[in-house]
């Protein structure tokens, strides 16, 4: 599995607004130069985070975006799985019809083992912590300031 543009850009946004709390509105441009995301790129994918509750959409001259559920309660699982979809290594462990060899396939059980243990890590990273986390990969001194 590799974590798609999108996936990643995700991530930065909801790390973005969490930096900022929830309910505070943040222009969509702001957030694209302040996290290198393309502007319209960063467009489709707050479309995906609203569609499923992580941030909404405001309209209007003072509209852009904010921040619909605690960092908490938001997973990197949650996000990435938002915008790219169920995260799998092979296509036999979701779909095990695809593959006439699953039911005998020994590799089968370590792509699940594989898959479990990424989604596991995924689902305990909440975007609380990674505020918190001195080794986060985005840096904090940019996602933190009030511009």
């Amino acid at each position: 599995m590799r974590l798609t543009r999108a996936g990643e850009y995700a991530v930065r946004c909801v790390l973005y607004l969490a930096s900022k709390g929830v309910g505070i509105i943040c222009s969509r441009k702001q957030i694209a130069a302040e996290m290198d995301i393309p502007d319209q790129f960063l467009g489709k994918i707050a479309q995906q985070l609203a569609r499923s509750g992580f941030l909404e959409i405001i309209q209007g001259a003072k509209g852009g975006l904010k921040l619909a559920v605690a960092p908490e309660d938001i997973t990197l699982l949650d996000v990435v799985e938002a915008v790219i979809g169920e995260i799998f290594l092979n296509d036999c462990v979701i779909r095990p019809e695809s593959c006439q060899r699953s039911q005998a396939c020994t590799v089968h059980l370590v792509w699940e083992k594989a898959r479990s243990q990424l989604r596991d890590t995924l689902q305990e990273a909440t975007f609380a912590s990674l505020l918190t986390d001195d080794s986060c990969v985005i840096p904090l001194d940019r996602v933190g300031n009030n511009s």
